[in-house]
Parts: structure tokens; sequence; C-alpha cells
């Protein structure tokens, strides 16, 4: 199942948002996961926490994060989750990110290979990005997608 089908399965697409804390951030992403029963809220708490002890290591130069933790913190399906930020943020003194994709996965493999592989394939393209960030409303994200 592709990004955009999980997106749409687990109704993880949030558009817009206006908040500033990065954990609020984080929380805000798991929040549909959670709701849908793809994961355990002690999942989120994990990547609050691996931020807090590692720092941002999920945050790169284009203004991507993609938060994620370990399969044992509460993955209960392979999911995913897209939250757009109306401006940008720091996590935890990271570089500045507005675009958030918080992953899920069941095993470790598909965890580091399949999901950030998949991530990247679908952010790689500038003009893709440059859509994401006008995007208003969560059909447009979709149709990006």
């Amino acid at each position: 199942m592709s990004i955009k089908q999980l997106l749409i399965e687990a109704d993880a697409i949030q558009v817009g948002v206006t908040e500033r804390d990065w954990k609020a951030v984080i929380a805000l992403a798991a929040q549909p996961l959670v709701a849908k029963g793809y994961i355990h809220e002690s999942y989120y708490q994990a990547v609050i926490a691996n931020t807090e002890e590692h720092g941002a290591y999920y945050v790169f130069e284009e203004g991507i994060a993609i938060p994620h933790a370990r399969p044992e913190s509460g993955v209960i399906k392979d999911c995913f989750s897209l939250l757009l930020l109306a401006e940008p943020i720091s996590f935890q003194g990271s570089d500045m990110a507005d675009i958030v994709i918080m992953f899920g996965a069941r095993d470790s493999n598909a965890h580091i290979e399949e999901g950030i592989r998949a991530i990247v394939s679908m952010l790689e393209d500038d003009e893709t990005l440059r859509r994401l960030r006008q995007a208003q409303h969560r059909m447009e994200v979709i149709d990006i997608l």
C-alpha cells in the first residue's frame, strides 16, 4: 500500500496547523494514528523522549521532519501521518521544518528501509514540496500526492 493510501485510510492528513511547540506537533501528528488504532500513545511519547535524549535527528535541511521511534515503542500497524505547519518550527534546536511526516512500522527493517525510502521518493521533487507548502485543504494534499 502506498503512503497516499495509508494516509487516506488513517485520515491522517492535517493542513495549516499553527502549533509552535514541537512536542505538541509530535502529539498532533500521532493523534489520528492513535485514534484509528495504528499506534499506541507510547509511540509518540517515545519519539518525544528520543528527541530530548538524542536531538531531532529526523529533521532534514529541506524543512522536512520525519519523527519516528522503534517498532516496539507501540506500533500496531504500518502507518503514516502528514502534518503541514503554517509556519516552520524548530524541534529541540533543530533546523526549521514545516512538513512533518510521522511513520510507524511493525519491524525495524521496514521501519528504516521502506518507510524512509517511500518518504524520500515522495518528497525529492522540489515542485511537490512547493505545492504541499501552498496546500490549503486535505483534498489538495491528496491530489498532490
